[in-house]
């Protein structure tokens, strides 16, 4: 299957299961790789045949701008659910949040989650 991606799309958002973090909000970290037939799109260099990335990215920074989550696990539940619903070709979805700065004492790059989900 052919893949459309985006990559360490930044957004700011108030997650959390900590009472600070629903308040203060932080970076959340999100990288998308939608699995659509691009065969169309390949030959007849029409936007109409792929999914619009620009208005994927926007359908994601909607929800983790807009929203509260305690849970990341949720917001990106909330994510795929909005994508598959608002862009008909795509057959699968995997998403990663990372969170760059959690309340969590110690060195890291980020803590996250990925979900992987098909039609």
């Amino acid at each position: 299957m052919d893949k459309i991606f985006l990559t360490d799309c930044r957004f700011y958002g108030y997650h959390g299961a900590f009472a600070e973090e629903q308040v203060l909000g932080q970076i959340f970290v999100v990288d998308c790789e939608l699995s659509v037939d691009l065969t169309a799109a390949s030959q007849s260099d029409a936007l109409s045949d792929t999914v619009h990335y620009g208005h994927v990215f926007e359908t994601i920074k909607q929800r983790v701008e807009s929203q509260k989550y305690q849970l990341i696990e949720r917001l990106a539940g909330a994510i795929i659910e909005d994508l598959f619903d608002s862009f008909a070709p795509i057959n699968a979805i995997k998403l990663t949040i990372k969170k760059e700065n959690p309340p969590i004492a110690g060195h890291y790059a980020h803590v996250g989650i990925t979900l992987e989900r098909h039609r």
